[in-house]
């Protein structure tokens, strides 16, 4: 018998509520913290004031589940996981540009079955969860669904990516553009936008070339109920292989015709190709063993 996910959905809605509240106070405040994480990513005090109130809620409402986040890392262990980015486009937070989001999603046994997209400053909010469908709207009770698009050829396709850097930093960027070429059109729509305009079938394509499960356990599901695929570069299922590409569906095997096999891999030896964080296994292994 299927599992009904409902309650999570809700719950994933309140904490998005939560967060929008949040984070809508701190855009363009002037007293705004930003400071350098680590790997010289910008991380502000609404980042991470936004991950700590969800995991509150979370382990009151919630005290079994594991969460992953980008600022607090993994705690704790078990099938049920919560997999949050407080703010999904934080440089165009920092710059007062409107298109950043909080992502919201659950992971049980592997698969992400809620997902929730919530981007107040653009007055949108995307959802899914498993064999319930996609969502756009302002609510549970305000919303239209969503289908992905039934383009089927790549002279057809609009392609949405994050930044040419990020592909020429990992080598891959004649691999990037051998498919624009292809396609009708291209634009940067970047970030979790990218993926819900595909869902939405106002886009056919997407990928990236490095990404963590923070930036993408939310967008697998939605794309998915709204009838596209979601997975790595190398063709893996679902948010666990450190890079994206999503489809229709109808175009996807042509898209990883370009973006599946990196050029002049290095080491052949070496199972994970340049731009993923590790194997598929080995990110899944890492997250339990947290």
């Amino acid at each position: 018998m299927p599992t009904d996910f409902t309650d999570d959905l809700r719950l994933a809605h309140v904490l998005a509520d939560d967060a929008d509240s949040l984070t809508s106070a701190r855009f363009k405040a002037l007293d705004l913290h930003v400071m350098s994480k680590p790997d010289l990513t910008p991380v502000t005090d609404a980042d991470q004031a936004t991950e700590e109130a969800i995991r509150r809620t979370l382990s009151r409402v919630r005290s079994r589940d594991a969460v992953t986040g980008e600022e607090q890392g993994s705690t704790g262990s078990g099938q049920r996981r919560w997999i949050v980015d407080p703010i999904d486009g934080t440089k165009n937070f920092v710059r007062g540009v409107p298109v950043w989001a909080t992502l919201i999603g659950l992971a049980v046994d592997d698969e992400v079955v809620v997902g929730v997209v919530s981007a107040p400053q653009l007055q949108r909010r995307w959802w899914a969860s498993k064999g319930g469908g996609a969502w756009t709207g302002k609510s549970l009770l305000k919303a239209s669904e969503m289908r992905v698009s039934d383009v089927r050829r790549l002279e057809d396709a609009s392609l949405s990516y994050s930044s040419l850097s990020g592909w020429e930093e990992r080598g891959r960027l004649d691999d990037l553009m051998g498919l624009m070429r292809r396609c009708w059109r291209t634009r940067a729509y970047g970030d979790f936008w990218s993926y819900m305009l595909l869902a939405e079938g106002a886009v056919d394509l997407a990928a990236e070339p490095e990404l963590e499960v923070y930036d993408m356990a939310a967008l697998d599901v939605i794309v998915r109920e709204a009838g596209g695929t979601f997975t790595s570069l190398s063709g893996d299922d679902g948010p666990w292989g450190g890079n994206a590409l999503a489809s229709n569906g109808h175009l996807h095997e042509a898209a990883l015709s370009f973006l599946g096999a990196p050029s002049g891999h290095d080491d052949p030896d070496d199972p994970a190709p340049r731009g993923t964080s590790g194997t598929v296994h080995e990110l899944r292994r890492r997250l339990r063993d947290d």
